[in-house]
């Protein structure tokens, strides 16, 4: 792309009263920042944090204007950089992309070649967009489970939030990989659908999400949460000895109303996942083993896509928990 011709992005601008508004306009690549590779973007997704930024509920957009969208996934088009070549097929997720930095909901990104993962063999644009962030976190959570010990003859093991992007992808990978899954959603009418994707039985939102004693039973081997607060208490409260609670969220809030009793008493691990500043070399193992053991045909089942003009209406469904699994964003429709 010459300077001149113009691009099709999604941008918050300030506004009078201090916060900012979606608007839809013509850019031009001198409009981007700073970075030494521009990327012609196919496809972006669509994470509860982008709903966040977009309709301003949360502080995500850290610097204005601000194209968001913090996953990308295109072609190379221009390197000044030896890692990369025009033509080459790259995805980005996290380091801050849709918050500070100009993100994916564009044609156009131009972004730092350290922060770039070239496509794995076996995935395309679209479908590591229906990965993105939501399924690369997942894939953390799941090793995060096997590093501390937390194989499939342990028992079973509770993914929250299970009919989320998080939830759907954490579920279909433990199935894959022998897992017993037990899910945590609030939606009945998801439970055919995650069955689909290897969860074997179901527990209510709300028995998960009441006030938990400091131990209750030991019901769970290991667990991935992206709810936190009383879910989250209840989870360490039923995780077995010396069990592994993978955190990633905070749909249900910040807070985590605990007592060092899991911990103490039962040896129970509680491990932060944080996708985006990950290391560039687990980055890479992560997106090769989501390759490897994330069943396509499900990630396909589990996906849905939508342009980019939709964009702005899909991100106030997924806060208001409208949307099941993953959604990309083609961003030349």
């Amino acid at each position: 792309m010459t300077h001149g011709e113009t691009f099709s992005a999604l941008i918050l601008r300030e506004t009078d009263d201090g916060g900012y508004t979606p608007a839809f306009e013509q850019l031009d690549v001198t409009d981007l920042q700073e970075g030494d590779v521009l990327v012609a973007v196919e496809y972006s997704s669509l994470n509860y944090k982008d709903g966040l930024a977009v309709t301003g509920k949360g502080k995500i957009a850290r610097r204005l204007p601000l194209i968001p969208g913090i996953d990308l996934a295109g072609t190379v088009l221009e390197s000044s950089s030896a890692e990369f070549s025009p033509g080459d097929p790259v995805l980005l997720t996290g380091y801050g992309v849709g918050e500070k930095h100009c993100g994916g909901y564009a044609q156009r990104a131009r972004v730092w070649s350290e922060w770039l993962v070239p496509m794995p063999q076996g995935l395309d644009s679209r479908r590591a967009m229906a990965i993105g962030t939501a399924g690369f976190t997942a894939m953390l959570c799941v090793m995060a489970l096997e590093e501390g010990g937390v194989s499939p003859d342990r028992g079973p093991v509770l993914v929250t939030g299970a009919a989320g992007g998080v939830g759907t992808i954490a579920v279909s990978l433990l199935a894959g990989l022998g897992y017993e899954v037990v899910a945590v959603t609030g939606r009945p009418e998801t439970h055919d659908f995650l069955s689909d994707l290897g969860a074997t039985r179901f527990v209510d939102r709300e028995t998960m999400s009441a006030p938990a004693r400091p131990l209750e039973s030991q019901l769970w081997a290991g667990a991935v949460d992206a709810v936190g607060s009383t879910t989250l208490a209840r989870v360490l409260a039923e995780t077995s000895r010396d069990g592994t609670v993978a955190a990633c969220g905070l749909a249900g809030g910040i807070d985590l109303p605990t007592t060092v009793m899991p911990f103490i008493l039962r040896g129970v691990r509680l491990q932060g996942i944080d996708s985006v500043q990950t290391p560039m070399s687990r980055r890479r193992e992560a997106w090769a083993r989501l390759a490897r053991d994330l069943s396509l045909e499900k990630l396909d089942q589990l996906t849905g896509e939508v342009p980019l003009s939709a964009i702005v209406e899909q991100a106030g469904n997924i806060l208001a928990g409208r949307v099941r699994g993953r959604t990309v964003v083609n961003v030349n429709r």
